[in-house]
Order: C-alpha cells, then structure tokens, then sequence
C-alpha cells in the first residue's frame, strides 16, 4: 500500500469525496496537503486558542506562509467559556479588518472548541467560506474535527446554535498528543471508548489490552487507535451526514452528560461527562436485560482504567433529569436516549422513562451511591 493511501481517510457524501484526512506524525507534511487546495493566491487566517497559540501558531504559520498568499493568526481565551457568539463575533470583526474574501480560508488549529466555533464562523461569514480543520487533541482528533458539525454554546446550553458545514480538509497531527496533559489526553478517551461500545466490541476489547501503551502514548498505538475511532466516526457520518437516523448512535452518553456539563458549568471536561453518560446509558441497558453484569461492570471499570469518572457530586437527580428535557435532541417531546443492546450494538429509544433516567443518575451521584451499590 502506498504511504499516502495509507495516511489518508477519505470521507465521501452522497458517493461523492467531501474531503480527505491526513493521518500524520507531524506538521511537516501540512503545506504539501495545503497546497494541494491552490492556496497560493488565498489569505489563510489561523484560528487558534492562547495555550495552543503558544505551542504550535508560530510553527504552523511559519510552515503555510510559503504556500499561501497572507497569513495571520486570530487568538482567543481557552475554554468552553469562550466557546460563543461573541467570540464568533470577535473573530467575524477580525476578519472584515483583516478584509477576508470569500476565496479566503480558515484553519481551526486546537481543540473541539476550536474547531466548532471556527466550523461555525465559516459556515456563515459572507454567506460561506472554506476552512481547514487541524485537531490537536484526542477528543478533537477522534470526534469533533470531522463530520461537519459547528455550532456555539448560547447562555449555557451546549452547541445550541450551529450549522452542518464540512471542513475542506482535516489534518491529524498524531504526535501532538504528546503535549497535552493528562487530564485533556483521557477526556480524549472517554469519546475513543464511545465509539467501540456503539459499532464495534473487537475494538473496544482491542482499546482494553492496549491499556498501558495508550497511557504511556506510545506513538504506534496512538496512531491505530486514532485510525480506528475516525474509521468508525466516517462510517456514521457518512451513512447519515446530517443526523436523520444512525448519526444520533454517536450520541451515546451525551445526554445526560450534557446535563451535567451545564449544570457544573463546563467545570468537567467533555469527554469526562460523556463518560459519566454512557456508564448512565449502560445502566439503564444493563436494568432492562441488554447488558449483562460482566458487560456493564467493565464498560464502569474501565473508565477508572483511562482516568474517566464513574461519579459525580453536588448536583440533585431532579435538576440532572430536568436538564435533560432541554437537550436539543428531543424529539415531539421525548428524549433520543440511545442504549445498548450489547458491547458494539447501540440504537436509538424513544421509551426511556424519567424514572429510569433518575435511576441511572442516582447512580451515578456519588452522595447517594451507598444506597446502590
């Protein structure tokens, strides 16, 4: 196999190529994959957050300038907090100073925040620009940076306001893993787990014996891992790029851990409240019969494994559930819970009662988790 057929995921709609991703150990290889876009004549605005801006800006504009026409770099604070429309607002001003066609482009350079509200911003300044989505995290790696979702939190209430807008290219620099902290790099692994548990149980099981070299980022395994989870998420998003049907498995556990997100205001990271749905979900699957105890105790455990909690505290059950009827993935009403019917087999339900979703969250809440265990 050639190294770039082996370095590339391309990612079709409608059976036709929307945009590749570059699987890469570096970001050397970035204005050849770059120039492959006729940047030559187009202005190239670097979006990026104040702790990634540090690490990597400078070695990224210093890499794209020969390839493009003008670079600068727009910074804004790091964190959800940031994570708005004043911040798309403040990047839309930059932009008309900085005088931004629509040949122009955007390069969301950082995190899940990063890439959405970047998404967001060129899905609607001047009707439409392109952007470029180059992940530096796990979570963003593995999830956020393809699929074509953007969108801003709005008074709290996670990416309530959005677009489906696809990047014209994603690049992954693998080695940058290495820098995150360790808190950001197992946040990370709370969506990699998501994905083996709704499509796939060989690689779930595969993620469990490669424990210890994923948390020692060995460099190898890292970039198989990475290869799989953004497998799996091109074979949802492709089969269903804007959400009407199978898309929603990748849903798995956000309910609930939305909840919590907004209720302890962004305080856990994303993927930790992912993590803490999907162990609800599984509880509510393992209550009904789908799961066995086996089943539902590793998918639990194993999130001890990776730095991931299994509990929460200083939120009431009452206040979670009622959370849960804002999500934006209701439906006449009633919550898109998806639950598992085995290890690699998630589906959509419609039936979950608010007492079944209490349940899970009591256990969850650690104030009250004598009483259930």
């Amino acid at each position: 196999m050639k190294t770039e057929e082996k370095n590339c995921l391309p990612v079709k709609k409608d059976g036709e190529l929307a945009y590749k991703i570059w699987l890469e150990d570096s970001f050397g290889n970035l204005p050849v994959r770059m120039g492959e876009m006729q940047t030559a004549d187009r202005k190239i605005c670097i979006v990026t957050d104040d702790i990634v801006g540090k690490l990597y800006a400078g070695e990224v504009e210093g890499l794209l300038a020969p390839v493009c026409k003008e670079i600068c770099v727009f910074t804004f604070p790091a964190g959800e907090a940031s994570k708005t429309l004043d911040t798309v607002r403040n990047l839309y001003e930059y932009l008309i100073n900085e005088h931004f066609e629509r040949k122009d482009l955007l390069v969301a350079l950082g995190g899940g925040v990063t890439g959405d509200l970047t998404g967001f911003a060129a899905a609607t300044y001047l009707r439409g620009i392109d952007f470029v989505q180059v992940p530096t995290t796990l979570l963003s790696q593995v999830d956020s940076s393809i699929g074509g979702k953007t969108g801003v939190d709005f008074d709290s209430y996670k990416n309530m306001v959005g677009a489906f807008y696809q990047p014209k290219m994603v690049y992954v620099n693998v080695g940058a893993l290495k820098t995150l902290t360790d808190e950001q790099f197992y946040c990370g692994m709370g969506e990699v787990l998501k994905h083996g548990l709704i499509k796939s149980a060989d690689y779930y099981e595969w993620v469990i014996e490669h424990l210890s070299e994923i948390c020692e980022r060995e460099q190898d395994v890292l970039g198989a891992l990475v290869r799989e989870s953004l497998k799996i998420k091109r074979y949802v998003v492709e089969k269903d790029p804007l959400e009407k049907g199978d898309r929603a498995l990748l849903n798995f556990g956000h309910t609930i851990g939305h909840a919590v997100e907004k209720l302890k205001n962004f305080s856990i990271l994303h993927g930790q409240c992912v993590a803490l749905g999907y162990v609800a979900a599984s509880y509510i699957s393992w209550k009904r019969g789908m799961l066995s105890n086996e089943e539902f105790f590793e998918i639990r455990d194993m999130n001890v494994g990776f730095d991931l909690p299994i509990s929460f505290d200083g939120l009431d059950t009452e206040e979670v559930l009622q959370a849960t009827k804002l999500d934006k993935k209701m439906e006449k009403g009633q919550i898109k819970f998806i639950l598992l019917k085995g290890i690699g087999e998630a589906y959509v339900d419609l039936t979950v009662t608010d007492d079944e979703i209490r349940e899970a969250v009591n256990y969850l809440n650690a104030d009250l988790r004598e009483k259930n265990d």
